[in-house]
């Protein structure tokens, strides 16, 4: 369906924010604005299904054939409903798009029809301009042929938080995910055991207690000499096990588990594919279930042997000073594998399905029409394009779901 050019108040946002608005937007204003909406009827289809423009007894239909090669424009001209021989007429057809732009096609002969000479790109918006010349009479037409276009005033706008920005170019950092689990390093466990066997006098320790280093955990009387001497921390940590219990015996048995909490480390799983990519230095983000923000370090050393599903398990090194990392808890990882210089980029904010297509909305003055994307890498807040949109062009950041929820309400469709 083809629409008319026409200003709304994005109705369908509105109805949402009336009671947050009352000033900007009364009931009455909105109904005021959807008695304005004005739509054309269908226009008249030929048997190319292509759009009749008649005048007199003179008639084009134009169309645009997309069956194999990129968009194209095709006219079969008639006079009294007989079909004109396409070498007999003259045409040009001028595209007007948003922005001032214009597209100039010229036609020649092909069959029994008028081939355009110009590719008819994404978006097909646009005011469309034909002059034909028959006979030695000029015929012309103008229409619009507008689709995924709206107008919202600036003020509109501003209430509704849509933001904007001008795509230019960005450095691109590339990630790879990693996953794996916490445990403590090599070293930051050490087992308590008594010197001399003997009973267990007293343990002056609990499950889970600070400890420093030479003090005193436990006490046992020696089988051999009868006099008690002590067992003392051998580091500053944690009891992080606990087996010892007055009364008996301690038999070279382990007594305790000192654990140096201060450093933890992650231990990342990497398979094949993704070995090529992650190497020790790298940068890396962590985040672990709890913690509110990712963490920053370095991808350290690897194993120097696969495990048995072809894991290579990479090591990072983290601070644990207050203790609130666990060995055992779940991490995941994002490390920088790569960066690109990317002459163009969008915000991933801005992106918006429309058909078949990702599409960001560009703004000339007021007005926000669709930009048809092919993209490339994306690396967090950033997408890099690699066509469908010009350097420079200010297009909507933030928000950008209400200029969708405006388009889609209106129903504009191009002519195919």
């Amino acid at each position: 369906m083809i629409c008319i050019r026409r200003q709304r108040l994005v109705h369908w946002m509105l109805a949402g924010h009336l009671m947050l608005m009352p000033t900007l937007f009364s009931p009455q204003v909105v109904a005021q604005s959807a008695s304005a909406e004005v739509q054309e009827q269908e226009p008249e289809k030929g048997p190319h299904r292509g759009r009749m423009l008649r005048q007199d007894n003179f008639a084009i239909e134009l169309a645009i054939f997309e069956t194999g090669v990129p968009p194209e424009f095709r006219i079969w001209a008639t006079q009294d409903g007989v079909t004109l021989a396409p070498e007999d007429v003259d045409i040009t057809v001028e595209l007007v798009r948003l922005g001032g732009v214009v597209d100039r096609i010229r036609f020649a002969a092909e069959g029994d029809y008028l081939r355009g000479d110009t590719e008819i790109y994404e978006p097909h918006s646009f005011e469309v301009r034909l002059s034909a010349l028959y006979g030695g009479q000029r015929y012309e037409w103008r229409y619009d042929n507008f689709e995924g276009r709206t107008r919202i005033s600036d003020d509109v706008a501003a209430a509704m938080n849509i933001e904007t920005g001008i795509a230019g170019s960005g450095t691109l950092v590339l990630t790879t995910p990693l996953y794996g689990h916490l445990n403590w390093p090599a070293g930051a466990e050490r087992t308590v055991r008594g010197r001399f066997d003997g009973e267990i006098r007293s343990v002056l320790v609990v499950l889970g207690q600070s400890v420093k280093r030479g003090q005193m955990l436990a006490t046992i009387e020696s089988n051999d000499s009868l006099r008690t001497y002590a067992v003392r921390s051998p580091m500053d940590g944690v009891i992080s096990d606990l087996q010892a219990a007055v009364g008996e015996f301690s038999d070279g048995q382990p007594l305790m588990v000192v654990t140096d909490t201060s450093r933890i480390q992650a231990e990342l799983a990497v398979y094949p594919k993704d070995q090529p990519k992650v190497r020790s230095g790298a940068a890396v983000a962590l985040s672990i279930a709890g913690h509110p923000t990712p963490i920053k370090a370095q991808i350290g050393r690897a194993d120097a042997r696969v495990r048995d599903d072809q894991a290579r398990i990479y090591r990072v090194s983290i601070a644990n000073p207050d203790g609130d990392f666990l060995a055992g808890q779940f991490v995941s990882a994002e490390v920088e594998s790569g960066r690109i210089q990317a002459p163009l980029v969008v915000k991933r904010d801005g992106l918006q399905a429309f058909r078949d297509f990702t599409v960001v909305y560009a703004k000339v003055g007021e007005e926000y029409e669709v930009r048809m994307l092919e993209l490339g890498e994306a690396s967090g807040d950033w997408v890099e394009v690699l066509g469908g949109l010009v350097p420079g062009t200010e297009y909507v950041t933030r928000n950008s779901y209400i200029i969708k929820a405006d388009i889609d309400k209106s129903g504009a469709s191009h002519d195919h």
